[in-house]
């Protein structure tokens, strides 16, 4: 017997508090793709949009379960309830967003792992670890996730970003020696970036040695980036410097 292709996640747009309060790292739109976290997201919604029925005169459908409401909402937010704000708000410890910003950082690197509970957290600009290698840090950022577009997908963006903007190019390249294949993911995603691209032509030479492993990895697995990275690595301090 054949089974059943699984659900297509839901898309969850901006949930805002009447206070105008928001989480620092929440993204405007995500995607929930567990199914019994889909299952809460309709039960809410379903709640919302009966109650908004009840209330416009449609009591009697309402109760039987058919909801006349056709405001169009498709993410829970035009007619909000209780329900919907304990598992919708960014601000709520009960909601999917701090469930999956708790997963987010439960799985990063040791090490970086009490930095990430702070930006779960709501905290802007955590102190940064100490002693932690940017190796790690590459592999952070280019390690593959599960759900990559959940409610933390903004946090696994900036997190890793944040620790190696600013960090002078010989020590990233230094880095890019010592990490793994993930690293190297993460690292193609550093260099090719407009963080590191804007920087100042001395500011961009690479020894040849990461720019090899720079290149190769983005030839095989991100070749979209190659062409950037051939013009924007200058290979030596003895290079000619041009400005592209």
């Amino acid at each position: 017997m054949p089974t059943k292709p699984p659900r297509k996640p839901l898309t969850i747009g901006d949930f805002s508090r009447a206070d105008g309060a928001r989480h620092p790292h929440h993204p405007r739109s995500y995607e929930v793709s567990d199914q019994a976290e889909i299952r809460e997201v309709r039960a809410v919604r379903r709640i919302g949009r009966q109650r908004a029925a009840a209330a416009t005169g449609a009591g009697a459908g309402a109760a039987k379960g058919v909801v006349f409401c056709s405001c169009g909402d498709d993410d829970g937010t035009a007619h909000p309830t209780p329900e919907s704000n304990r598992l919708l708000d960014p601000l709520s410890p009960e909601g999917i967003p701090a469930r999956h910003r708790a997963r987010w950082a439960a799985a990063a690197p040791e090490g970086l792992r009490e930095y990430a509970e702070a930006l779960a957290r709501g905290e802007e600009e955590p102190a940064p670890p100490r002693g932690v290698p940017y190796a790690v840090v590459f592999g952070w950022l280019g390690a593959p996730r599960a759900e990559p577009r959940d409610a933390a997908w903004l946090l696994a963006e900036r997190a890793p970003w944040r620790l190696l903007a600013g960090v002078g190019t010989e020590e990233l390249a230094w880095a890019v020696r010592q990490t793994d294949r993930a690293g190297l993911e993460g690292a193609v995603r550093f260099f090719a970036s407009e963080e590191f691209t804007t920087r100042h032509p001395k500011r961009r030479r690479v020894p040849d040695t990461a720019r090899d492993l720079l290149l190769r990895h983005a030839r095989s697995h991100r070749p979209r980036d190659l062409a950037v990275l051939e013009r924007r690595l200058l290979r030596t301090p003895d290079d000619r410097i041009r400005r592209s």
